[in-house]
């Protein structure tokens, strides 16, 4: 589920010409790393639900849509 989570915010992003750092910085990290690890769910990070929540609203997207 992490996976599937993880590739759809990555592509939705790049759809969104946003880049890990823009999205990164808008969910309270200090780094892109973050974010580039949890889209591919490694190191066991992933998004939790209240980053998914920041991340809909800056996507401008439906939180639905990562679970797709």
């Amino acid at each position: 589920l992490y996976q599937k989570i993880g590739k759809n915010v990555k592509r939705i992003r790049e759809e969104k010409n946003k880049s890990q750092l823009d999205l990164a910085l808008s969910i309270g990290h200090s780094s892109a790393g973050f974010v580039g690890k949890a889209e591919i769910c490694i190191h066991q990070k992933h998004f939790n639900i209240e980053h998914l929540h920041k991340i809909a609203k800056v996507l401008e997207v439906d939180i639905g849509e990562f679970l797709k």
